[in-house]
């Protein structure tokens, strides 16, 4: 892609040689990113501007990256290299589910290395959401329990929860603490669904920031637990947010067949070679990297 080109799309030329250059180390095709995100825009804006303001959920200053329009931030997906990525979105209120769903399902039909994504929501409609969802072909469900603020064992959600472990679809979960704690959040909750829904195939999205030793505990021992990578080892997380404990590397290191790339784009502090350079930086050598950037993905989506 040219300079200008690369502009156009909301990524700089330095920014798309940095991309290339990682992939070239890693000895990597292209990326596949689990945790990326893609909404109605007027839901974006909104999302923007509590990052914008620092709300309580945040707790810090984040300014973001990448503003651009939809097909600007799509594109710059591409020029990074970047051969699936997801559109996760979530409500934070009853009654957004289903709309969520059918913006995301016209989402997907329009972008095809989109991978399908959907949500729901701890309602008395929960498991008819996600039974809709899955067959309109959602292949990756999003679950905030931060934002939502719901407990993931409340009863509404038991049909819901069955429905997704009987399907095999992971759901792409922000159960850990960070960046600010919440009601529900923490491994306890995550561990006590698992209890009840072993085959369910959870993605622990930042590795479970900042509870990182307990979660890949979770992982350990539940094998349909993945992790995703979003933030980590990023000077941003590393800088103050959670430092990734360095005596846990070995762990995440022996995980490698079940960690997912993740970056939180377009909302993230930093550009999007950052955030892959920061898991070279961990030094879990060429062979993790290609595993977590590309294959694990790839096998899991069929992609």
């Amino acid at each position: 892609m040219s300079g200008e080109a690369a502009e156009q799309a909301g990524a700089g030329p330095g920014e798309v040689a940095r991309a290339a250059a990682f992939r070239e180390r890693a000895g990597l095709p292209s990326l596949i990113d689990v945790h990326t995100h893609f909404m109605p825009e007027r839901l974006l804006a909104a999302v923007r501007a509590y990052f914008d303001a620092a709300g309580p959920l945040i707790g810090r200053p984040w300014p973001i990256v990448y503003r651009q329009d939809e097909q600007a931030r799509v594109a710059a997906l591409r020029a990074f290299g970047v051969s699936a990525f997801t559109a996760l979105l979530y409500p934070h209120k009853p009654g957004m589910a289903r709309s969520l769903n059918d913006w995301a399902a016209d989402f997907a039909a329009r972008t095809p290395d989109c991978l399908h994504t959907a949500t729901f929501f701890a309602e008395p409609s929960a498991a008819a959401d996600v039974r809709r969802a899955l067959g309109q072909g959602a292949r990756v469900f999003k679950c905030h329990l931060q934002v939502g603020g719901f407990d993931p064992n409340d009863p509404l959600l038991e049909a819901a929860w069955g429905l997704l472990a009987e399907a095999g679809v992971p759901v792409v979960t922000h159960c850990g603490s960070g960046p600010v704690p919440a009601r529900h959040t923490g491994p306890g909750p995550v561990a006590a669904l698992l209890g009840r829904h072993p085959r369910l195939r959870l993605v622990v999205a930042h590795l479970g920031m900042p509870e990182y030793a307990e979660f890949l505990g979770l992982a350990e021992r539940h094998d349909g637990v993945l992790l995703d990578t979003t933030l980590a080892f990023t000077p941003f997380a590393e800088g103050g947010l959670a430092p990734f404990p360095p005596a846990e590397l070995p762990r995440l290191r022996d995980l490698g067949e079940r960690v997912l790339l993740g970056t939180d784009f377009p909302n993230i502090p930093h550009s999007y070679p950052d955030a892959l350079e920061a898991l070279e930086r961990a030094g879990l050598g060429a062979a993790w990297l290609r595993a977590v950037c590309h294959d694990n993905a790839a096998r899991l989506f069929g992609r």
